[in-house]
């Protein structure tokens, strides 16, 4: 369909009646002055559907501290790491703790750097304009990630506590960091590819490309300090004595094959190491005769040289294996009830693709409710921008009714959102808590975000069940909460996608 240039432009006439059809109308102007003096998302705040939005939970689970990921791109990292904080805080009775997102985000670096160079070598023969070149080049080690991407990561390089490898600058602020990053990575690139044009063998290029990693590593650490090889790590367990008087002693429930229990929770050498048969702990005998002193009696964690594998696996009590990405993508072109990878999508190469597995919303919410419900918070992705206050702590389109404000409806699907474009994920979070309702079906979500203890209500979000349809995107759940049906689509082979095609994007 062709038009000629007077058809295409804006006419006079039609402006003349556009703002004289704005002008007569009063809600117009009440409206403008609202949004010119404070903002869109303040004009259009509804106090009516704030207040239907109470935080508080049916179902709720006790985190730790909020975290807070800076001026980065590092959700994904902290939103995976609170899901595992949580967990270790609980297994070792800790009142807080923290990962160091640092760590991980050095060898995200590292590994993405990597990889892009592999798919250079992959793609040689591609044109540089081509389709999957640009999709590749496009960011060849920004911070965006998914939860597997997290895995691979633990799953090669362990974890430190944040005490072992604190934040940085680089970490807190890393537009330069990662800006000067990709520029040397794509001159690296154009190397590789003119080498190869110039007859380089494939061992040629690969042993330029482990030399240009030497230069990589080197950019890395100066903006981020050199991760620890080993650390020293001490902690110390809740006093929680008091509370626990006469209970049954937990060195009975942690006794090994010849009676003995490992580590005493009750303080002080155990008297019940070798008892198995303890009833009641007398850890605590005498201890109300003791003189009081300013002495801290609680018991300690400590490790003198641990290596971040041996932490992960010595302290975490889950492996990041024993969870899978669910989708709710309703495209006509993506069924559900299918297994999909995207390729190109890996950041530690060997370690593969992302693969994803897409659900109908009920399966993908009955999924959500039994992990929260057994006690474990979820990670999750979804569109963060849409009809949220960032500021106050809301996602509901009831809230930031922006319909209103401008006078017209906002109709669009989730479908329709994650076609065009309008809504794909963009952000990482963790449920930690949920509402159900006199039905027993959910009505809002308790939301731990990582953009620090300022945003929201000390740091928390409360989501309707209504935002949950429409922007929640991705559930990261443990198998052991999927049923029999989902668990069964892990075994069969998957369809892939190529970078472009939308289902999910990247976390930033």
């Amino acid at each position: 369909m062709t038009a000629n240039a007077s058809a295409r432009a804006i006419k006079p006439e039609l402006l003349r009646t556009y703002t004289e059809d704005f002008n007569k109308d009063r809600a117009n102007l009440i409206a403008a002055d609202a949004a010119v003096s404070a903002g869109v998302l303040k004009a259009a705040t509804d106090y009516r559907g704030v207040r239907a939005l109470p935080r508080d939970f049916s179902i709720e689970l006790k985190q730790g501290s909020i975290t807070n990921q800076e001026r980065s791109g590092r959700c994904w990292m902290f939103a995976s790491l609170n899901t595992l904080r949580y967990e270790l805080m609980h297994r070792w009775n800790l009142e807080d703790f923290e990962f160091s997102e640092t760590y991980l985000f050095f060898w995200d670096a590292m590994e993405k750097s990597n990889t892009y160079l592999e798919n250079v070598l992959r793609t040689l023969d591609e044109a540089t304009d081509s389709r999957l070149f640009e999709a590749i080049n496009e960011s060849p080690a920004d911070d965006g990630g998914w939860w597997q991407m997290f895995a691979a990561l633990v799953n090669k390089y362990g974890l430190v506590p944040k005490s072992a490898y604190p934040e940085s600058e680089n970490s807190r602020n890393s537009d330069d960091f990662k800006q000067y990053l990709n520029s040397k990575l794509r001159e690296f690139a154009a190397e590789l590819r003119r080498r190869s044009v110039a007859g380089a063998s494939e061992d040629e290029l690969r042993a330029l490309k482990d030399e240009y990693m030497g230069t990589v590593y080197r950019i890395c650490a100066v903006a981020l300090g050199e991760p620890p090889e080993k650390f020293d790590f001490f902690a110390r367990p809740k006093d929680d004595d008091e509370d626990k008087k006469g209970e049954a002693c937990k060195c009975k429930a942690e006794a090994d094959a010849d009676g003995k229990a490992e580590s005493c929770k009750c303080g002080e050498s155990c008297k019940c190491e070798g008892k198995s048969d303890a009833k009641a702990c007398k850890c605590d005998k005498d201890k109300s005769d003791k003189p009081k002193t300013g002495k801290d009696e609680r018991p300690q964690i400590r490790e003198i040289g641990i290596t971040p594998l041996e932490f992960y696996k010595k302290y975490v009590p889950v492996d990041v294996n024993d969870f899978v990405t669910l989708a709710n993508a309703p495209l006509k072109n993506r069924p559900f009830n299918q297994r999909y990878r995207i390729r190109f999508s890996a950041n530690v190469a060997e370690a593969g693709d992302m693969e994803f597995v897409n659900v109908p919303l009920d399966v993908f919410k009955k999924a959500a409710l039994d992990q929260l419900t057994a006690g474990h918070p979820i990670w999750f992705a979804c569109d963060c921008t849409q009809f949220a206050l960032r500021k106050d702590g809301f996602f509901d389109q009831s809230v930031v009714r922006v319909d209103q404000l401008f006078g017209t409806e906002f109709t669009g699907d989730k479908a329709h959102g994650l076609e065009y474009g309008d809504s794909p994920s963009n952000h990482a979070m963790t449920f930690t808590g949920v509402n159900l309702g006199e039905d027993g079906k959910p009505n809002r979500w308790k939301v731990e975000n990582s953009w620090g203890k300022d945003a929201g209500e000390d740091g928390y979000y409360v989501m309707s069940d209504a935002w949950f349809d429409r922007y929640v995107t991705e559930l990261i759940i443990r198998k052991e909460y999927l049923d029999d049906a989902t668990r069964a689509l892990l075994t069969t082979e998957p369809v892939e996608l190529d970078p472009w095609q939308p289902l999910t994007r990247r976390c930033r």
